[in-house]
This record gives C-alpha cells, sequence and structure tokens, in this order.
C-alpha cells in the first residue's frame, strides 16, 4: 500500500504452484502444510472471485498463498500483496490498537467515557465505561433516524450523533453487537483520549513496525487495489429478503440507518466505495493482505510480544457472553467478547478455545492462538453465508498434531 508507506516484506525464494481440479493456487508454504492448501483451494473459485491464506507459527511464515480473481469486471488476477476489505475483521486490528495504548498509559479502558467525553455521558450513559463499548454493552447499536454516505463517513458528527441518543438498556446492563456504530464510538474515544486518529496509531505503531500490508484507512490509491467485492446468490437473497424481515432495529444497525446498502457493496456503493474506505469507518472499512492480518495477530502471542501480560489479559477478559439483548434466551450459545475481540466459542470455533481474534462477514477471519503460536489471516472478495475457514482450520489441527 504505497500511501501507507507499508509493503509487507514477503520471501525472496521462487513461489510454489499447487493446482486442484478447478483452482491454482500460488504463494509459499513449508513442507508439512500441503493439507492446509489444498483445504485453501476449496474456498475459491476463480470463476467467481479469489482469496488468500497467511498462517504464522512460531514467528515464522510457514503458508502464504493466493488464488483467484481479485476484480470480476476486469479479469485481474489476486497477487501476492492484493488486499482486501476486511469488514467486521478491521474491530479486531481496532481492538489491538486500544490495547497498546492502555499498555503505554495513554487510555484507561475501565475508565467512565464521559470522563474523556463528555457529551456522551447524556440520558444515563455517564457510567459507561471504555471497555463496556468496546464489548457491545453501549446500547447505542443503530442512528436513530436515518443517516446518508455522507453523514456515515463524517466519523466525528456520527459520533457526536450517537453521543446523544438514549440507549436501548439502562447503563451497561446488557450487550448486542454493534455492527457499524461500534467504529464512530472507538475512534472517538482514542481521538479525545490521545488528540489523534486511530488510523495514524495502527500504521505508526502496529503496522509499519511488523511490515504488515494493512491500513484502518486507505488512500484513494490503496483503495483501487483492493479487491473488487462480490456476493454468492445464497447470501444476497438472505441480504436482501431476510434481513428486512429481522426488524427495524436490527436492518438499521446492519445498513447504519441506510447509509449501507443491506448487501453491505454494490457497483461502487457500500464496502466497494472508496470514499467510505478512506473515511477510517473502524468498523468495517479496513483493507488487509492476509499476511498483513496473519503478522498482526501473530505478534500478540509471539516470543517478544506486541503487548505485555496485562494488556493482553485486559484484552481478553470476557466483557459479554451469553443471551444477547432482545435474543431468545434458549436459542444456542451466543459470542463471547473480551475488549473488542471475539473469544473463541460455540458460535465461533477457532483454533482451540484459546484463539481470540475477529471474523468479518462473508468469510474474513483473523486471530491469535497463544496454544499453538499462531497467526491467522484469511480474506476473499466473493462473500458466502457459509464459515468457509472451518476446513482450513480442520487441517491445521491434524497438521499442528503431527508436528
Amino acid at each position: 500500500m504505497s500511501g501507507s508507506g507499508v509493503s509487507g516484506c514477503r520471501r525472496t525464494e521462487p513461489e510454489h504452484t499447487m493446482t486442484s481440479e478447478t483452482t491454482t493456487v500460488r504463494g509459499h508454504f513449508d513442507d508439512g502444510w500441503e493439507a492446509v492448501v489444498n483445504a485453501f483451494a476449496g474456498t475459491v473459485d476463480p470463476a467467481v472471485g479469489g482469496a488468500a491464506l497467511a498462517i504464522r507459527h512460531e514467528d515464522r511464515d510457514v503458508v502464504d498463498v493466493y488464488a483467484g480473481t481479485a476484480d470480476t469486471r476486469t479479469g485481474r488476477t489476486w497477487a501476492a500483496d492484493t488486499p482486501a476489505v476486511l469488514f467486521s475483521s478491521t474491530k479486531g486490528l481496532a481492538a489491538v490498537t486500544v490495547a497498546l495504548l492502555v499498555d503505554r498509559g495513554r487510555l484507561d479502558i475501565e475508565a467512565e467515557v464521559a470522563g474523556i467525553w463528555p457529551e456522551f455521558g447524556v440520558h444515563g450513559k455517564s457510567g459507561i465505561t471504555i471497555g463496556d463499548v468496546l464489548s457491545h454493552r453501549a446500547g447505542l447499536v443503530a442512528p436513530d433516524a436515518p443517516l446518508s454516505t455522507d453523514e456515515l463517513i463524517d466519523n466525528r458528527a456520527f459520533a457526536a450523533r450517537l453521543a446523544a441518543q438514549p440507549p436501548l438498556w439502562p447503563g451497561a446492563s446488557a450487550h448486542l453487537y454493534h455492527p457499524v456504530t461500534w467504529g464512530p464510538l472507538v475512534s472517538e474515544i482514542v481521538r479525545r483520549a490521545t488528540g489523534e486518529e486511530i488510523s495514524d496509531i495502527f500504521l505508526r505503531e502496529i503496522a509499519a513496525p511488523l511490515a504488515a500490508h494493512a491500513t484502518l484507512a486507505p488512500t484513494e490509491s490503496e483503495a483501487r487495489d483492493v479487491a473488487y467485492v462480490t456476493l454468492s446468490p445464497e447470501l444476497e437473497l438472505f441480504s436482501t429478503q431476510t434481513v428486512p424481515l429481522l426488524g427495524e432495529l436490527a436492518a438499521a444497525s446492519l445498513t447504519a440507518g441506510g447509509a449501507l446498502p443491506p448487501t453491505l457493496v454494490g457497483d461502487g456503493i457500500g464496502l466497494n466505495d472508496a470514499r467510505v474506505l478512506g473515511s477510517g469507518l473502524v468498523s468495517s472499512g479496513g483493507v488487509a493482505s492476509a499476511l498483513g492480518l496473519a503478522r498482526i495477530w501473530a505478534a500478540t502471542v509471539a516470543r517478544v510480544p506486541l503487548l505485555s501480560a496485562g494488556a493482553l489479559a485486559s484484552l481478553l477478559r470476557v466483557r459479554s457472553h451469553g443471551t444477547a439483548f432482545g435474543e431468545n434466551p434458549d436459542a444456542s450459545e451466543g459470542h463471547e467478547w473480551g475488549a473488542g475481540v471475539q473469544l473463541a466459542s460455540a458460535a465461533l470455533p477457532l483454533l482451540t478455545r484459546r484463539s481470540f481474534g475477529h471474523d468479518g462477514a462473508g468469510g474474513q477471519c483473523g486471530f491469535a492462538d497463544p496454544e499453538w503460536g499462531i497467526g491467522f489471516g484469511y480474506v476473499t472478495n466473493r462473500l458466502s453465508h457459509l464459515h468457509l475457514v472451518g476446513p482450513i482450520l480442520d487441517a491445521m489441527r491434524s497438521t499442528l498434531e503431527r508436528h
């Protein structure tokens, strides 16, 4: 990504090529990881899109592969450094950035938001902490009136609008996933605490030192390199026909009051709009290569870790779990949340029960696993309702156990 100054150092040895029945996979992988690469190949149909997978194990990039088509409109093929829209996997990178600020004494995660953002403390929200906002307990899951795209990309105005709203529940007494509003809230908290944009801190303190090809706010030129996103027919049908039936709150939260299409993307709209990506919407607008994603998550569990033990413990402490606001108490077990990261659960099975990270719409996934010393990144531009990384994780477990 030329504008960020982050190119992502890659290996210089010749690439491997592995061809399955339908897919040619290119890149690098260590001996013994062939089954994982084969599982990755099964997630890609080059006729409709592409994907990339990277795995860093014990401070070594053991898998860094890609396949398929980066832009079905032009036929541009996926390249070694093709960045993809992370959707909600962006939240995980933002959460790690906040944890780093906590580690350096620039932000207190247990402090009340209103202490640094007085306007937030209205309508009974004065006791809500920064950790509550990170773990989806603020009760501000959607704007209380329709929002335009221009209003969506004005982060400060969007945050001010949310701060003035009453919450859906008193204090931080419940939780419900904040698909889009999480980003403006967290961005404003960081801005108030540090005087800086979270995207600038992320680039300077995390992406650049790790040579990770990632940014929370791509420039216009960077956005042109991003893989163009399309939806599977099944996911498009769900987004356009089922989401509206979920009720006004669900529809408003997923689309930010209509500022995004129900499908989240379209021809130059939603997360295919360079203006939306460039606005620094840290709910969903970050972009990265798979290797960039893997390197960042690996750094949290590396031999010389990005975060201190105390900061990591604060990031991973369970802050939200169980039945979410408005959901059926008899429903299956829900997600578990730390301070902005998803913790492995029945709802999100990752490599082991100790894994943590964040997935994203349609298949994106980045996580760390301290048990195996793993950083994982998977990105795709063909969004699907399927858990695409499931077969990859199964192959990883077998590979690691053999090693």
